[in-house]
């Protein structure tokens, strides 16, 4: 039995996003070459990019692969809001690195997010966001439009966030 809370399963991997969703499509460069998109990619992937976001992450695998549960939590003291998710797909192809995640039971949302690093052909490396969501639990529907506007914010962080670990030096594996 899945505890996914949504039926949309994979679709941020190629979309089109479905309707019935507040829709999230943020880009951001965060670096030039294959040593950057590599950097990059380990630490989307390896949960580094969340970590060193200031979200405490809990995931039953070191890598996201399809069916690794994570717990992710944002937030101080009793402000801390933690969101069940699962990872719906993975891909380690030669351009292209990420994963997303869905939502399980007892996430304030429901829905998908993706965290994927690219390798266009110019050599410029892309990270995208791509989400759906809408509120699962009472405190999301009431915060109304405001989910969204923080969840813009989020993922504008992690694009400063991954850039400044691309270019630390700090995506590679510790």
């Amino acid at each position: 039995m899945s505890t996914l809370t949504y039926s949309e399963v994979g679709a941020t991997r190629l979309g089109p996003l479905p309707d019935g969703y507040h829709h999230l499509h943020h880009r951001t460069r965060v670096g030039r070459g294959r040593a950057d998109f590599e950097a990059a990619g380990a630490a989307v992937t390896e949960w580094r990019m969340h970590r060193t976001g200031g979200a405490r992450v809990r995931a039953s695998a070191g890598r996201a692969e399809a069916g690794v549960r994570v717990r992710v939590s944002l937030g101080i003291g009793p402000l801390r809001f933690t969101a069940p998710c699962r990872v719906v797909w993975a891909a380690y192809e030669q351009d292209r690195i990420g994963f997303a995640y869905g939502t399980e039971i007892r996430h304030p949302e429901r829905g998908e997010e993706s965290f994927v690093v690219e390798l266009a052909d110019d050599g410029t490396v892309w990270f995208t966001v791509l989400a759906f969501s809408r509120p699962a639990v009472w405190y999301t529907r009431l915060a109304g439009p405001v989910v969204p506007v923080l969840q813009r914010c989020y993922a504008r962080w992690l694009g400063t966030v991954l850039r400044r670990v691309v270019a630390e030096g700090l995506g590679g594996r510790s």
